[in-house]
C-alpha cells in the first residue's frame, strides 16, 4: 500500500484528521493571500482551492465529508459571540430593532433591484451591439 493510500484511508477514518485538514486549507489560504497581497479572504482561497482539487478528483470527498459535516452541525456555536453582543443592547429587540431590521430588508432589495436593472441594461445592450454587427 502506497503512502497516498495509507494517508487517504487514514483521513476516512478520522474525522478530527478531516477538521485539521479543513483547517490547513484555509491556513494555505491565509498564506497565499498574504504573501500575494491578494484582496480576498484566506478562507475563500483556501476553500476554492480544496473544491478545486475535489473537482479534478485529487481529493476524494470521503476525506473531508465527516469533518465538515462537524463545522456545520455546530455552526451555530460560531455566531454565539454575535449572539451574546445582540442580548448586550435589549434595545435592539423593540422599535430600535425594527427599524435596523427595515434598513437591512429594504438596503437589501434596493442592492438586489439595482443589480438586476444594471444586469438587464447590460444585456440588452450587448445584444443591440451584437444584432447590428458592432461587435
Amino acid at each position: 500500500m502506497t503512502a497516498r493510500h495509507r494517508t487517504a484511508r487514514f483521513l476516512h477514518h478520522h474525522p478530527a484528521a478531516q477538521v485539521l485538514t479543513v483547517f490547513a486549507f484555509w491556513l494555505l489560504g491565509e498564506a497565499v493571500t498574504r504573501l500575494g497581497g491578494i484582496p480576498l479572504p484566506g478562507g475563500i482561497i483556501g476553500l476554492g482551492l480544496l473544491l478545486f482539487l475535489l473537482i479534478m478528483r485529487r481529493i476524494s470527498s470521503l476525506s473531508i465529508r465527516r469533518g465538515a459535516g462537524w463545522f456545520l452541525s455546530d455552526m451555530l456555536l460560531f455566531f454565539v459571540p454575535a449572539v451574546l453582543a445582540v442580548l448586550d443592547h435589549p434595545e435592539l429587540f423593540g422599535l430600535t430593532g425594527l427599524k435596523i431590521l427595515f434598513v437591512i430588508l429594504t438596503s437589501t432589495a434596493l442592492v438586489m433591484l439595482a443589480t438586476a436593472f444594471t444586469v438587464d441594461r447590460c444585456w440588452k445592450y450587448l445584444g443591440h451591439r451584437e444584432a447590428s454587427g458592432h461587435a
